[in-house]
């Protein structure tokens, strides 16, 4: 028999019908909420919140994030395939129903759906989303690459000088705001792609070579990964040492929150070099850069990560016993910052 196939609305894409088909299926799991609607030209497209697990506003929580750069397409499928997982699981896992009462699961899969529609890594506004913030780096940038305002006919382009931020950064900094900041503890992972040979999980800041003031946690978390998963591959450092940027998203929501919340915000950034290297005529094709073409490399990234999500799921779960405290925490802040920052500018 041959399958009758339904066809892709025009107005639409791959990853945001994945998404409304995983609502659906979850609805009866999930608290499934439509926090704005974004324009693109004719059409319109609504951003889901999809929230699991515990309603307690001090329960710690972990934010997903992805889509925020059209063209990487790769962080949504990630983040699509692992809510799948998850409602799999919810079937017959009773560790993670367990631990499901006292954390709470938040995503956030396609931020920027007009610029993924369109495939383009701005917003269909011409603006890259994560040089939108208002603030500027304090230090020399990229030239173009660390945001710029000479015009949208340009990549990385920062928007209108006091202009408000665009509408899909202001619907995602609401979400961490209503969310995640007024927590004890809580996580963001944002997932990019597109930068470098390998994967990288980056903290703030990206506009200053200072260190924030939560790089003791930062420093036991990557200990803990270190230790639970010694192979996982990541580099794990702040973005500051590959580069600075103006107006990015998780630096402005970093500096909003107050003590004594911790909130550590991260960004997966998928080494798409090697894909490239691996096979060079996928950079002939725009998503290429940022995507992996063979479907073999995208099941292999697909299967790599979910290890990660887990792990942060746990961390935040299991806050109370590895959060640095008093003496121990200034000794923390001592090794990491000769780790990440001393030994750098030797």
């Amino acid at each position: 028999m041959t399958a009758i196939l339904t066809p892709l609305p025009e107005a639409s894409f791959v990853e945001y019908e994945n998404l409304k088909a995983i609502l659906e299926a979850a609805s009866p799991r999930m608290t499934i909420n439509v926090v704005g609607e974004v324009k693109a030209g004719e059409r319109s497209f609504a951003v889901y919140v999809a929230t699991l697990g515990s309603s307690d506003p001090r329960a710690p929580a972990i934010g997903f994030f992805a889509g925020i750069h059209g063209l990487e397409r790769i962080g949504t499928q990630l983040l699509l395939d692992y809510m799948r997982v998850l409602l799999c699981r919810l079937e017959w896992d009773q560790l993670l129903l367990q631990q499901l009462q006292s954390v709470r699961l938040v995503f956030m899969p396609i931020v920027n759906p007009g610029g993924m529609w369109a495939m383009t890594r701005s917003n269909p506004n011409g603006v890259d989303l994560m040089r939108n913030a208002p603030q500027s780096a304090e230090g020399r940038v990229p030239f173009l690459a660390g945001g710029q305002r000479i015009g949208p006919w340009l990549p990385w382009y920062r928007g209108r000088r006091g202009a408000p931020m665009e509408v899909e950064a202001a619907l995602m900094i609401r979400v961490v705001e209503e969310e995640l900041m007024s927590r004890p503890l809580s996580f963001a992972l944002d997932c990019h792609s597109g930068y470098g040979f390998r994967d990288s999980i980056w903290f703030p800041y990206a506009k200053s070579t200072r260190h924030i003031a939560h790089l003791p946690e930062m420093f036991a978390l990557k200990a803990m990964l270190e230790g639970a998963y010694p192979h996982h591959g990541y580099l794990f450092e702040p973005q500051s040492l590959q580069y600075l940027a103006h107006g990015d998203l998780w630096d402005y929501a970093y500096d909003r929150v107050r003590a004594p919340s911790v909130f550590l915000p991260l960004t997966l950034e998928l080494g798409s070099w090697l894909w490239i290297k691996e096979n060079p005529v996928q950079i002939l094709k725009r998503e290429g850069i940022f995507n992996p073409i063979k479907a073999h490399r995208t099941e292999r990234v697909l299967r790599r990560h979910a290890t990660l999500f887990d792990f942060l799921a746990r961390a935040a779960y299991a806050g109370e016993r590895w959060l640095p405290q008093g003496v121990g925490r200034q000794q923390l802040m001592t090794r990491a910052i000769e780790h990440w920052y001393r030994r750098h500018r030797q």
